[in-house]
C-alpha cells in the first residue's frame, strides 16, 4: 500500500526518469500527484450510433475497425482509419501519426471520442485527432465488449482531462492511468487533519473520498459542478488548503501577540504634537485609522497592521502621526520605501511636516555618498537621528538603530516579506548581533522611555487597494485599517479615452489648463524588454512637446536612469511650479504630491497594467480644481487591454479597479508572487473560492481558540501538526516576518 509521503518513483508506472520529470513541475510525493487535478473533464458518456452523429458536437463512438493506414502527403504523414456500425461509416484521421501505422487490425472494437467534422467540400463524417481505446476482438462476445467499455479509462464515463508536462510520455492519457492505479493502491487508513467540528460545519467528505472522486467522478456527477470545481470532492480540497494557510496565519498572529512589545504613551504631550502638525482638519476616517493605530501602540505586544487607502486618501499625515507617538515616547522610526524618488518625496514631505516641531529627520539612500552616509549611520547608531527615511539602504548589515520603536513599510508589495522582517530585527539590542550600540535616545517625555527594548511595532502602507481575498492570505497575519474617505475639498478626476489621431486636440487642451494656472503630466510606458525604445521615444516626445507644440511653456523631462540629485532637481522645480509640463516615465507612479497638476495624459495607455493606471490618475486630483486623466491609445487594443481601459473611465474607486484587477491578472501577476511571498496554491482559486476562503478564516480562528466543546487538544495538535509539515512547502515564505 502506498501513502501519501511515499516518493512517486515508487507509483507503479514512473520510476527514478520521471519522478525527475515530475519533480521539476514540483510534483514530488503521492500527494503531490493526488492533488495534480483535472484542470477540465470530458463527457463521454452514452456511446452514439454513427448514424446519430451531428457536425460540431463532441462524441463518443464504440464501433469495428474496418480499415487504417498511412498516407503521405508533401506537408505531413496523414494516418486514418475507418470503423463500422453495421453499414453506417466513420472516418478518423491522426497527423503526423506514424506511430499508429501498426495499431489498428481490422475486427476489432474500438472506443472513439472526439468533435465530429464534414470532410472537406462536403461527404463523410469524421473524428479529426480523436482519443481512441481498442476494446477487444469484435468475435468476442458483444457483452465482453460492452463491459470493457464501461471499465475503460477513456469512454463511457466522464473523463479528467490533466495538463500536460510537455514531456512527450507525460499527456493527459498518462497521467489517467498512473493516477488511477495509484488510487487502487493507496492506503485506504488516511488520517483526516480537519477537526470533526469543521467538517461538520462544512459537510465536508473524507480525504479519500475527495481524492478519488476529485479525478473519477461517481455516475451521476453533475458535469456543470466538476467544471466550475464545486463537487464535493472539489470542495473537500480546496477548503483544506485554504484552512491549514489561515491556521498557520492566525497561529502566527497568536505568536506575535505573545512577544514582548513597546507600550507607547499617547499622553497630551503625543496629542498635542499630533494636532500641530496636521495641515488640515482630518477626515473621520483618518481619524478611527489613527485611533486603531494608537491603540495598538499602547499594548506591550508588537503591532503588526497594514495601512490601506486609495491614492491621496492621506496615508502619509497618519504614518507621520504614528511616528510622532513613538517618538515622543523616546524611539526612533524607519520608514522604508521601494525607490529613491518615493524615499526623497517622503523625506522632503516629513521635513515640511515635522522639522519645524523640532524632530530630527535623515535621509538613506544607495545613491548617498559614502562619507555622508557615514556620519548618517553614527547619527542613527547614538540615537541622535529620530526619523530615518531611506530605501533598501536601511537594512544593509552597517546599519544599526539605538532604540528603534517603530517600522514603516511604505508599498510593501514591492518588498520581499524577508526586508520587513530584516528592518524589524534592527531593534537596539538584536541589531547586527554586537549588543546594544551607542546610547538610548533621549526621551521627549521621561515616563514614555522604556528599560528594555522589546519588539518594534510596523505599520505596513500601501497605495494599492488590496481585494479583500487578497488581504485574507497574503497580509492574513496583519490587522486591517482601511482610509476609504477623500480628504476635504478634493473634486472628482475626470476620465477620457481618446485615440492618437486625436492627439491635436489633446495638447489644445493642455495648453489651455497651463494658460489658467495649472500643471500637466504627460506619462510614457518604460517597458524592461524594450527600455532604450521606450526611453528614445519619451525622450523624442519631450523633445517635439518643448519644441513644437509648446514653444512658450516651460517643458521639463523626468525618467530613471536619470542620478538622483537630477531627480530631486526637477521634481522640487515642479512642485514650485517653476515647470508647467512634466514630460515622464512611470517614476511618478507613486508618492509625487503636487496639488496644483490637474491634467493626466498617459501616452500608450493599453501597455499599462490596470493597477498602474490608476496609480498614475492619483497623482492629480489633489488639490481642489477639477483634475482630467486622458487616455490616448494608439494600434490594436486586446479584449483585456479593452476592459482596463473601461474601468479607468468607469470608475476612480481603486477597490472597484482591484477587484477586476485580480480577475484580469490573476492572484500570482497581482504583486508578483515572488515579490510579495504569496502562497501558491495546489487546488485552491482565490477568485473562485472567496467564500472558502472566508469560511478557512472564521473556522481557524474557532479551532485555535479551543480546546472547547467543539475541538479537543488532540484534535487541535493533529492539525498543527499537519499545517507545520506543509507549511514551508505549500506557502513559502508567508510565515516569516
Amino acid at each position: 500500500m502506498l501513502e501519501l509521503s511515499t516518493s512517486v518513483q515508487y507509483v507503479k508506472g514512473i520510476g527514478p526518469r520521471l519522478a525527475e520529470v515530475l519533480g521539476a513541475k514540483g510534483i514530488h510525493t503521492v500527494d503531490d500527484l493526488l492533488h495534480y487535478l483535472p484542470f477540465r473533464y470530458e463527457d463521454r458518456l452514452n456511446p452514439r450510433g454513427i448514424s446519430e452523429l451531428r457536425v460540431g458536437e463532441m462524441a463518443t463512438v464504440i464501433a469495428e475497425v474496418r480499415t487504417s493506414g498511412l498516407f503521405r502527403t508533401r506537408r505531413m504523414p496523414i494516418f486514418q482509419m475507418t470503423a463500422g456500425q453495421g453499414r453506417n461509416r466513420l472516418k478518423c484521421i491522426w497527423f503526423n501519426a506514424t506511430y499508429l501505422r501498426d495499431r489498428f487490425k481490422p475486427g476489432q472494437l474500438v472506443a472513439l471520442y472526439g468533435k465530429v467534422e464534414e470532410e472537406r467540400g462536403g461527404g463523410e463524417l469524421q473524428l479529426v485527432q480523436p482519443q481512441f481505446e481498442i476494446l477487444g476482438d469484435s468475435s468476442d462476445e458483444a457483452e465482453a465488449g460492452e463491459q470493457k467499455a464501461a471499465s475503460s479509462l477513456e469512454v463511457g464515463r466522464i473523463v479528467p482531462i490533466y495538463e500536460s508536462t510537455g514531456q512527450g510520455r507525460l499527456t493527459p492519457r498518462w497521467f489517467r492511468r498512473v493516477i488511477h492505479g495509484l488510487l487502487e493502491n493507496l492506503s485506504p487508513q488516511l488520517s483526516d487533519p480537519v477537526p470533526a467540528a469543521v467538517r461538520r460545519h462544512l459537510s465536508l467528505i473524507s480525504p479519500q473520498d475527495a481524492l478519488r472522486q476529485v479525478h473519477w467522478p461517481d455516475p451521476g456527477e453533475s458535469f456543470k459542478d466538476l467544471q466550475a470545481s464545486r463537487t464535493p470532492a472539489h470542495i473537500r480540497l480546496i477548503f483544506e488548503e485554504l484552512f491549514f494557510l489561515e491556521l498557520g496565519l492566525e497561529l502566527k498572529r497568536r505568536q506575535q501577540k505573545a512577544q514582548t512589545g513597546i507600550a507607547f504613551s499617547l499622553d497630551n504631550r503625543a496629542r498635542e504634537a499630533i494636532k500641530k502638525i496636521l495641515p488640515f482638519h482630518p477626515t473621520a476616517a483618518q481619524k478611527r485609522v489613527l485611533k486603531e493605530i494608537a491603540s495598538d501602540m499602547g499594548k506591550p505586544v508588537p503591532m503588526r497592521r497594514l495601512l490601506q487607502g486609495d491614492v491621496g486618501s492621506g496615508k502619509t499625515i497618519v504614518a507621520f502621526e504614528a511616528a510622532i507617538i513613538a517618538m515622543e515616547s523616546g524611539h526612533q522610526v524607519a520608514l522604508m520605501a521601494p525607490t529613491e524618488i518615493l524615499a526623497q518625496q517622503h523625506y522632503f514631505s516629513a521635513r515640511r511636516i515635522l522639522e519645524n516641531a523640532g524632530y530630527r529627520i535623515v535621509l538613506l539612500t544607495g545613491s548617498v555618498e559614502e562619507d555622508r552616509k557615514r556620519e548618517i549611520r553614527r547619527h542613527i547608531a547614538q540615537g541622535n537621528a529620530q526619523l530615518v527615511i531611506g530605501t533598501h539602504a536601511l537594512i544593509e548589515q552597517k546599519v544599526e538603530f539605538a532604540k528603534l520603536g517603530l517600522v514603516i513599510v511604505d508599498e510593501q508589495h514591492r518588498f520581499g516579506v524577508m526586508q520587513r522582517f530584516k528592518l524589524m530585527k534592527k531593534s537596539g539590542d538584536e541589531g547586527s548581533g554586537n549588543g546594544h550600540v551607542g546610547p538610548a535616545v533621549p526621551s521627549r517625555s521621561a515616563e514614555g522611555s522604556s528599560a528594555a527594548l522589546g519588539e518594534p511595532d510596523v505599520l505596513v502602507m500601501t497605495a494599492t487597494p488590496i481585494p479583500r481575498t487578497l488581504a485574507l492570505t497574503l497580509y492574513g497575519d496583519l490587522d486591517i485599517s482601511i482610509l476609504d474617505e477623500m480628504p476635504p475639498g478634493r473634486t472628482p478626476i475626470v476620465t477620457r479615452r481618446v485615440s492618437d489621431d486625436r492627439a491635436d486636440e489633446v495638447w489644445q487642451f493642455v495648453g489651455k489648463q497651463v494658460a489658467a494656472g495649472h500643471q500637466a503630466y504627460v506619462v510614457y510606458p518604460v517597458i524592461e524588454e524594450n527600455e532604450e525604445n521606450e526611453l528614445k521615444a519619451a525622450l523624442k516626445m519631450h523633445k517635439e512637446l518643448s519644441k513644437k507644440i509648446f514653444p512658450g511653456l516651460r517643458v521639463d523631462l523626468l525618467h530613471g536612469r536619470m542620478g538622483a540629485d537630477q531627480k530631486e532637481d526637477v521634481m522640487r522645480r515642479f512642485q514650485k511650479g517653476e515647470v508647467d509640463i512634466l514630460v515622464s516615465t512611470t517614476v511618478i507612479e507613486v508618492g509625487v504630491d503636487v496639488a496644483n497638476a490637474t491634467v493626466m495624459v498617459i501616452e500608450h495607455a493599453e501597455r499599462f497594467g490596470l493597477a498602474q493606471l490608476h496609480q498614475l490618475r492619483g497623482r492629480i486630483g489633489r488639490g481642489a480644481a477639477k483634475s482630467f486623466c486622458i487616455l490616448m491609445t494608439g494600434g490594436k487594443i486586446s479584449e483585456d487591454g479593452e476592459r482596463r481601459l473601461d474601468a479607468m473611465v468607469r470608475t476612480t474607486d481603486g477597490f472597484q479597479i482591484a477587484e477586476l484587477d485580480l480577475e484580469l491578472r490573476g492572484p500570482g501577476e497581482f504583486f508578483g508572487t515572488r515579490q510579495a511571498g504569496m502562497p501558491s496554491f495546489q487546488v485552491a482559486n482565490l477568485i473562485r473560492d472567496r467564500q472558502l476562503l472566508e469560511a478557512a478564516k472564521r473556522e481557524a480562528a474557532a479551532v485555535l481558540a479551543g480546546p472547547n466543546q467543539e475541538v479537543s487538544k488532540e484534535e487541535i495538535d493533529r492539525a498543527l501538526r499537519h499545517m507545520r509539515t506543509h507549511w514551508q512547502k505549500t506557502y513559502g515564505l508567508v510565515e516569516v516576518g
